[in-house]
């Protein structure tokens, strides 16, 4: 009897397995088939019908060289301040490994769906085969990620104070804002929480693992191997990285979103959208919220989400049509092509930039 137990209960975690993959299966499938119906729908339909793509081609055509120069010089600017935030968050971290792990990590975004996961997963995996150590590498893929968060949160209300001031509106940027701020409260709540106290860390990290063992027991999966003194040891490291460093790690992060609207703004510029068009402040607010939106993780690097809403909030503001829709898929391309073609040289060779870390290594 117990042999034929032991055989029925091999079949039964056998069959829940086999529906656990089927089911992730289908929620990929699922989630693969809304992206390519997103990414379709914005360059097949919503952009023609925003801007004739001739008109659009005309727009391009007439850039000069020195303009196609400003292009450029932005987008190295984009590229150059990949690095510091890593660097500021993982000490022993020089600036060519810090460049190679994130234009791999951020390319990865772009072929897979999934976000930010893929991307700190990517950068984890990169970081522990250099030799990093692991809670290091864990502390700092969380902190640059919880940054950056920070900073996408964030930027949507300033862009909303400052429309207020200019005493503009806009209906959907305030919907978001909104939204943000509940989600940006909560998370700073929720950060600040778990590091405020050895006591409370703990009790986080065994609610934590109870939750993750009752969702991996449903799956028929091993349990978790940490609990609340992992999570103790995690907080205590962490708090000492960021008295010494969230300065740092703050301006770094700022650097690298920012550069990023410096080239979306060029593009504007040379585009042909003036200040009388869209203003400085606009812009932002535009970029903020198309910014945003993209982060939800639907389709790779928010292919077709970034391009519907930054387009409709310019043009809301006030920019020519062919003029913004030239800009946005110039932004798009240079903030996306040269990362993807550098991070997936970065992904084939990123093995040759191990660093030296000496007493570093696990």
């Amino acid at each position: 009897m117990e042999v034929s137990k032991t055989t029925a209960e091999a079949v039964e975690d056998t069959d829940a397995g086999a529906k656990a993959k089927s089911m992730i299966l289908k929620k990929r499938l699922a989630i693969g088939g809304i992206g390519i119906a997103v990414i379709v729908g914005t360059f097949v339909f919503i952009l023609p019908r925003i801007a004739d793509y001739r008109s659009v081609w005309d727009v391009v055509q007439d850039l000069t060289w020195p303009q196609i120069g400003v292009l450029l010089l932005a987008t190295l600017a984009n590229l150059a301040t990949y690095a510091p935030p890593w660097m500021a968050a993982l000490p022993g971290l020089g600036y060519r490994q810090g460049s190679v792990l994130t234009l791999a990590s951020t390319s990865s975004t772009y072929i897979a769906p999934g976000g930010a996961a893929v991307g700190m997963a990517t950068s984890y995996a990169m970081l522990r085969g250099w030799g990093f150590k692991g809670r290091p590498v864990t502390i700092a893929v969380a902190v640059t990620g919880v940054w950056n968060q920070f900073a996408m949160l964030g930027f949507p209300l300033i862009a909303l104070a400052a429309l207020t001031l200019q005493h503009e509106q806009d209906s959907l940027l305030q919907t978001v804002a909104l939204i943000g701020l509940a989600v940006f409260v909560v998370a700073v709540g929720a950060f600040a929480a778990g590091l405020s106290t050895p006591r409370l860390a703990r009790r986080v990290g065994d609610l934590a693992a109870r939750v993750s063992n009752a969702g991996l027991r449903l799956v028929r999966r091993a349990p978790v191997t940490w609990d609340g003194k992992s999570f103790v040891k995690f907080r205590n490291e962490t708090v000492r990285l960021l008295v010494r460093r969230w300065h740092v790690l703050t301006l770094a992060t700022l650097a690298g979103q920012l550069t990023v609207f410096v080239l979306m703004l060029a593009s504007l510029r040379v585009c042909g959208v003036s200040a009388g068009d869209v203003t400085f402040i606009e812009a932002f607010a535009a970029w903020s919220l198309a910014r945003l939106l993209g982060s939800l993780p639907i389709t790779p690097g928010g292919l077709g989400i970034v391009e519907v809403g930054l387009t409709t909030a310019l043009v809301g503001f006030g920019g020519h049509n062919a003029d913004v829709v030239a800009a946005v898929l110039i932004y798009r391309f240079l903030s996306i092509v040269p990362t993807l073609l550098l991070g997936l040289l970065a992904a084939a060779t990123w093995r040759r930039h191990n660093p030296k870390l000496a007493g570093s290594t696990s």
